[in-house]
């Protein structure tokens, strides 16, 4: 029930991975990355069902070799979600996986080989309207600009891109989106800071290397909350030890706390103290569990006494306010004569949630019917 983000975005180019639009203001679009072995195709394919299944609009497959070329297009045929082939070194993979059928290239240029071998790969991402990804990693900069920044900085990255960018701007190539990641928070931000300015395509987000689900998640937040907070980024993926859905999550969670993109329902929980007159942790854990398959956005607030319940559920889609025995409930800001058992909270609660989901759904329905009817009337 809260007002759209105020976030005004960076203006970028659009580029589309499949037939998923990115920047010019489409929606942020969050990514992960398959960690099967890629010749291992059903595992591969499992993966990526799973996170499509979590909300992934992309997914990126290493294709080291050959033999992972040929696995890619048994996997490319199975996927329902755009698929981004990363590539090092070998330009001959990145022309079978375009044959195949790749909705994006994660190349950098600069390093797949001489001019013919660059323009061979550029040529075909143009035939076949591939977009490529440059992705820069404060990890592995090249020598010479490691001896002369001494040290990872954010405009060493961009000096880094920028060769890269160089490159396809002389081939007359503009599809692209660029990343300059690091695992440090302020280095990472300082460098997209930088680019930003720099040119106008769409920027791809991420910390890389950022630790397990936890930590990982922590400094994911912390830094790409920064910059999108400024209206940086058109794309992102949250990189975890972890399972791959758990990016997925994280990375909807960062957009849904910012209000820039909104999936499945937002729970606002309170902490828990002695005046609560429920366990509001363990409602809370329950239901998320339960409510996981649910993809409609939905500001659910669940708090534990009357202290801070009735503000918060002023400004959710249906909300619970603590009191003794049973709690109020409140839909749509307004307070219902119907109150909830304490002891039945997470079943009542379950079928309050997804019977307004269905009420919902049924609205937007009629709602694109009526749009089909009308535009199907005689001029």
């Amino acid at each position: 029930m809260l007002s759209e983000s105020p976030i005004q975005r960076r203006q970028s180019r659009r580029i589309y991975v499949g037939d998923v639009p990115i920047g010019d203001g489409a929606p942020i679009a969050v990514q992960s990355m398959t960690n099967t072995s890629t010749t291992d195709v059903a595992a591969t394919v499992a993966q990526i069902q799973a996170l499509a299944k979590a909300g992934a609009d992309l997914v990126r497959v290493s294709v080291p070799t050959m033999d992972a070329a040929e696995a890619f297009k048994l996997i490319k045929q199975q996927s329902t979600v755009p698929l981004i082939a990363d590539i090092h070194f070998d330009y001959r993979i990145a022309l079978k996986v375009a044959e195949y059928g790749v909705d994006c290239l994660r190349i950098n240029p600069g390093n797949i080989g001489n001019e013919a071998r660059i323009r061979s790969v550029v040529d075909c991402a143009r035939e076949h309207n591939i977009p490529i990804r440059i992705g820069v990693n404060g990890g592995s900069l090249e020598r010479d600009l490691q001896e002369k920044y001494g040290e990872p900085t954010g405009a060493a990255l961009v000096e880094s891109a920028m060769r890269h960018v160089d490159i396809l701007q002389r081939l007359n190539f503009h599809d692209f989106k660029v990343s300059v990641k690091a695992s440090d928070v302020f280095l990472a931000v300082d460098a997209y800071r930088l680019l930003a300015k720099e040119i106008e395509q769409p920027l791809h987000l991420g910390i890389t290397e950022a630790g397990g689900a936890r930590s990982g998640a922590v400094k994911s937040a912390v830094g790409m909350g920064m910059l999108l907070a400024e209206g940086i980024g058109d794309t992102l993926r949250v990189s975890l030890a972890a399972d791959p859905v758990e990016e997925i999550k994280v990375g909807f969670d960062i957009l849904k706390s910012l209000r820039i993109r909104s999936r499945g329902i937002n729970f606002i929980a309170c902490p828990s103290c002695s005046r609560q007159e429920f366990d509001v942790i363990a409602t809370v854990n329950a239901l998320e569990q339960r409510l996981e398959d649910i993809t409609t956005p939905m500001d659910v607030s669940i708090i534990g006494c009357v202290v801070n319940g009735p503000g918060e559920a002023l400004i959710s889609d249906l909300g619970l306010a603590g009191a003794k025995n049973k709690s109020g409930l409140y839909i749509d800001g307004e307070r219902q004569k119907e109150r909830l058992s304490n002891d039945d909270l997470v079943d009542a609660l379950e079928r309050k949630i997804r019977a307004r989901v269905s009420k919902q759904q049924d609205s937007q329905q009629i709602a694109i019917t009526q749009v089909d009817a009308d535009n199907s009337q005689p001029l």
